[in-house]
């Protein structure tokens, strides 16, 4: 290892410690000896100058926190010694210049996908099951049970295994020979189920953001078609559901099969009717084979999750120069998770492309971060104890580092949630910062793909776009390989350059796009869903 500090940006008065420190120890950095004060672990932050108490700490180049008491040279950042802190925003300073990255090798390439009749071109081919409201949550899991097992997609588990050998007394690591694991029938198809808490019960504009979310799923294009139950008089009504279809595609042409409970007599009728009407449905979407589409195709979902003191500097800027090359040959990579662009804010207004989308940026994260202030909260409270245990120890901080997702590509859409991603080049999704409300978010505003950075894990997948873990440190990859898709641990080793790791992310995610290998997620069966509930109950 060259060095055993960091500094992110020439302007920055703080550094990121590469490995653990101890007080005393002499650490060689920027041509002077600069001593360690206290014991620090790695991804934790050392003071590069004295500060004083209320004197700003900058990090990435911006203002990242402001110190509660003076902290000298070598000394560690702590919550104990400093708070978050961050500049406001009030208007579009300037256009920021871009220059793309060379895209001589990508401009041409392709990725296999499953090509949608108004022009998408999607990752995955699924039929999807989903209620309009709580109340179909059971049936819907009726028809999970029997597809599932009577189409096999689902395989013997260990677990299952183990179960079985406990009921019959044999030794634990007994042969899996006992359950057969039959083949699917359908070699070209897969079927999703989604199940959630809302539709009904809380303010009516959760119901319509509800409905534009689960419109976006069945618009997205790694949907083949859809089964959609609805009880009846619930606040989702269908034809609210079929509004919100129409404007995310004027003249849908896949199949949405939509059944009404309470119009429908028994239960054991209303399933017979939608088995058979489903099961007609997947027949011919088995019949869609892949084909060649170029890359610009891809709507890429930039996502972190369980982020450490190391996801700012090695996963999350490789992801920002993949977004790069995605934007550059007019692919849409999606960055949300707003509470997590604080402190960033002038950086990206000032990307925007258009003066509107500047001004809808900055209202949106000021009424959002209103909204969690008048709840007794606030965008400071964000970083997780996880995130504070692995050195992101403020919001602005953890955010400076978030935003690296993003790379450094014009601004081309600014969408409120639910809203659908058409143009090509960067488009900023306003989501929460929890990472399965994002996630579900992205995916249905069209994401096909979604790659997650992480520093601690996380297992987070969704029903029906892939979702690939970046490590931002090797030790992770090797603790929890069965979820980790790409380590870029090599950028902190200083054995691979973020512009290398970020063209590695890349080819990972074609592979992934083409079918050629299958994300650590989707072999775990993850299919998260968590919609975001912005108002009250009643």
């Amino acid at each position: 290892m060259k060095s055993k500090l960091i500094k992110v940006h020439p302007d920055d008065n703080v550094a990121v410690a590469l490995v653990d420190l101890f007080a005393g120890d002499v650490v060689e950095f920027e041509g002077q000896s600069l001593k360690i004060l206290t014991d620090s672990k790695a991804k934790h932050k050392i003071a590069l100058v004295n500060l004083k108490a209320d004197d700003p700490i900058f990090m990435y180049g911006v203002l990242v926190g402001k110190a509660l008491s003076a902290i000298d040279v070598g000394g560690l950042l702590t919550t104990e010694n400093v708070k978050h802190e961050a500049n406001s925003v009030s208007q579009k300073t300037e256009t920021t210049s871009w220059t793309a990255p060379d895209i001589s090798k990508w401009k041409d390439r392709t990725f296999m996908g499953y090509h949608r009749e108004d022009g998408q071109v999607g990752t995955q081919n699924v039929w999807l099951f989903f209620p309009l409201v709580f109340c179909e949550n059971r049936n819907i899991e009726l028809l999970k049970d029997v597809f599932e097992k009577e189409l096999s997609f689902h395989k013997a588990s260990k677990q299952r295994q183990l179960l079985r050998n406990l009921i019959n007394g044999a030794p634990e690591d007994t042969a899996v020979a006992e359950i057969e694991e039959e083949q699917a029938i359908f070699d070209n198809i897969e079927v999703k189920f989604i199940t959630h808490q809302g539709g009904c019960g809380g303010i009516r504009q959760d119901s319509v953001s509800l409905s534009k979310l689960l419109a976006g799923y069945v618009n997205n294009p790694n949907v083949a078609g859809a089964t959609v139950l609805s009880l009846g008089c619930q606040n989702l009504q269908i034809d609210i559901f079929k509004n919100a279809l129409a404007e995310k595609s004027a003249a849908i042409k896949k199949p949405v099969l939509i059944y009404e409970q309470q119009q429908e007599g028994t239960v054991d009728e209303m399933l017979a009717k939608i088995i058979k009407d489903s099961f007609e449905g997947i027949k011919k979407a088995n019949q869609i084979k892949r084909q060649p589409a170029p890359i610009s195709k891809l709507k890429m979902g930039l996502e972190c999750g369980g982020s450490d003191g190391f996801s700012g500097i090695s996963a999350n800027p490789a992801l920002g120069y993949a977004s790069d090359i995605l934007a550059a040959v007019g692919g849409s990579p999606i960055l949300s998770e707003f509470p997590e662009l604080c402190g960033v804010e002038q950086e990206l207004v000032n990307r925007c492309v258009s003066d509107e989308d500047a001004e809808r940026f900055m209202h949106l994260m000021k009424a959002y971060e209103k909204s969690a202030v008048d709840a007794g909260s606030g965008f400071d409270m964000n970083p997780s104890p996880g995130n504070i245990k692995d050195g992101l120890i403020t919001d602005a901080m953890k955010s400076a580092g978030a935003a690296k997702k993003g790379g450094t590509s014009p601004i081309q859409a600014i969408l409120d949630y639910g809203e659908y991603v058409t143009k090509p080049g960067l488009n900023l999704l306003c989501t929460p910062g929890n990472d399965v409300e994002s996630t579900t978010a992205m995916v249905g505003s069209g994401a096909s793909v979604v790659v997650f950075t992480t520093g601690l894990g996380t297992p987070t997948g969704n029903p029906i776009a892939p979702v690939l873990k970046v490590a931002s440190n090797s030790t992770l990859a090797r603790r929890m390989p069965d979820i980790i898709d790409i380590d870029s641990g090599a950028v902190i080793r200083g054995e691979k350059t973020i512009e290398e790791m970020g063209e590695e992310i890349l080819e990972h995610v074609i592979q992934v796009a083409s079918g050629e290998v299958q994300s650590k997620a989707d072999a775990l069966g993850q299919d998260d869903f968590i919609p975001w509930k912005r108002g009250v109950s009643l």
